[in-house]
């Protein structure tokens, strides 16, 4: 996934143009400004962190929500994707970097959202997988060992709670920084910026 935030719009119809098609952001305003001018077959993701008040612009089109962080935003995501008779994919972002800041559902807070069936009610949201972000430092090895926690989280819950479903398919982590190590753990999906755009402004 290309991650296009703070790119304009001519540095993304330079990709577009290269075949991509799956495009990032962080900023509910950003993306939707982004939607509006760009060709409508492109699969927009909102990566980053997304306010309940944020969900209703962009619920019309989003293709993936990678930064769901709590059960009350899951259901405000279900209630709105009802009224457009939409159902939309989601990713459940875990919190595994060392760091403080960083949002995000712990592993025995994931246990106990999926054993109390709260996740089968939302008839309109589809959990896709996981999605974490690791620490941002220059140890690998601490590296390596939270993106194979994400990656033993994801086992863990598919057998658990999604066997046989072929819908829970995504962990999401690595960026343009860490991505070879994240494939070498079972990434799935990685979320690349300044290696297709240059350095963010």
């Amino acid at each position: 996934m290309a991650v296009s935030k703070t790119k304009p719009v001519e540095a993304i119809m330079e990709l577009y143009q290269q075949g991509q098609r799956v495009f990032g952001e962080n900023r509910v305003q950003e993306l939707v400004e982004k939607y509006e001018a760009l060709p409508k077959d492109i699969e927009w993701h909102l990566i980053g962190h997304l306010q309940s008040n944020k969900v209703k612009y962009i619920v019309p089109f989003v293709g993936l929500i990678h930064s769901v962080d709590s059960v009350a935003l899951l259901e405000k995501i279900n209630s709105l994707a009802q009224k457009q008779g939409r159902t939309i994919d989601c990713l459940l972002q875990v919190h595994i970097a060392q760091e403080e800041t960083k949002f995000g559902f712990d592993a025995q807070e994931l246990e106990m959202l999926f054993k109390s069936g709260k996740v089968d009610e939302l008839q309109h949201v589809r959990i896709r997988g996981l999605m974490g972000m690791a620490t941002f430092t220059d140890n690998a090895t601490q590296v390596r060992q939270e993106f194979h926690s994400l990656r033993g989280l994801f086992n863990k819950i598919k057998s658990a709670h999604f066997p046989g479903n072929n819908a829970f398919d995504t962990c999401s982590m690595g960026m343009s920084g860490d991505y070879e190590l994240a494939v070498e753990e079972g990434s799935t999906m990685v979320r690349i910026g300044s290696l297709l755009f240059g350095a963010r402004s």
